[in-house]
This record gives structure tokens, C-alpha cells and sequence, in this order.
């Protein structure tokens, strides 16, 4: 088997074990990998995620669902309603990743796992907010018009945690 097809099968096992744990026993703790949600999460921040009723789910919160044989990890910016072609309405979340200037497929209630609601980002606990930094603020708005800033912060706030760490070790 070619190590793509490999990763892909082993990204599928992982996620599909994900979903059942979380809906199996309400909650699960997952490494975070992708850079959407920077600067609120970071690639290597440990998340938990609780299982969720859909009506408690509001604008503003950092959710987990589950589209496409993925997991993503986005804010919620509406709740809406949305209608088929052929189909009846059905309610739906809005989400984007902080980083994004566009909007995720809506979420149904089938896909929405939970909510966050820890972040964890070395030996510390990350307090977050469950509205991003205003769009206006000049790293975020940064980070969205860039790939390359979004490389250089992450290894700058890479550089940081390791800075303090070793700092904060005691002498042997």
C-alpha cells in the first residue's frame, strides 16, 4: 500500500474512532494539526471537546464536527436554516476557522460532535474566548491575508514555548 493511501486510511481510522468516543462517552482530548483556528489554536494545542446538544450550541463557540471523512475544528458565526431543492428545511450551524475568509459547508445536526471547551497548549491551560479577536486586529487580519505570516508566527510562538519551558525547568 503507498504511504498517501496509507496516511488517508489511517487518518480515517483515526478520525471515525474520534467520533465514537466522543459519542460513545461524551468526551475526547485530540492534538490539534491544522492551522485554521491560529492564533486561538495552534498546531501540537491539546483540545477537549464534549459532547453537545445542537440547541446549546451557539454563535461564537469553538465546536468539532465531522464532513468529508474529516474532523474540523471552527467557531460558529450563525445558526441558520436551510432548505433543498427536493428536500424539507432543515436547521443547520454556520462555521469558519478564525484564519478563514470563507465560510465551511453548513453543519447539520448528524455532523456536530461537541463543543470545546479546553484548549491546552504546552503545561498550560489556554483561556479562550468564545468570540475571535475582532477582524480588525492587526496579527489576525494578518494571518488570514497571509500563509507565509501564518508560517513565521507559528514558529515564533514554536520558538517562545521552548524559550520558557527551558526556563522554567529546574537545574539538574
Amino acid at each position: 500500500m503507498p504511504a498517501s493511501s496509507q496516511r488517508n486510511a489511517s487518518a480515517t481510522v483515526a478520525c471515525e474512532l474520534a467520533r465514537e468516543v466522543v459519542r460513545t462517552f461524551g468526551q475526547v482530548r485530540l492534538r490539534v494539526s491544522g492551522t485554521s483556528m491560529a492564533p486561538s489554536i495552534l498546531p501540537g494545542d491539546l483540545i477537549s471537546v464534549q459532547r453537545a446538544r445542537w440547541g446549546e450550541i451557539a454563535p461564537g463557540e469553538i465546536v468539532m464536527f465531522s464532513q468529508r471523512e474529516r474532523l474540523f475544528v471552527h467557531r460558529v458565526v450563525a445558526r441558520r436554516v436551510v432548505s433543498s431543492v427536493d428536500g424539507p428545511e432543515e436547521p443547520c450551524l454556520i462555521t469558519r476557522g478564525d484564519r478563514l475568509g470563507h465560510e465551511d459547508p453548513p453543519v447539520f445536526p448528524s455532523q456536530l460532535l461537541g463543543r470545546v471547551v479546553s484548549i491546552q497548549r504546552g503545561q498550560r491551560n489556554v483561556t479562550f474566548s468564545s468570540q475571535p479577536r475582532g477582524s480588525h486586529h492587526p496579527i489576525l487580519r494578518l494571518l488570514q491575508t497571509s500563509d507565509r505570516a501564518t508560517y513565521f508566527y507559528l514558529r515564533i510562538a514554536a520558538g517562545w514555548r521552548t524559550l520558557f519551558l527551558r526556563r522554567a525547568k529546574c537545574p539538574a
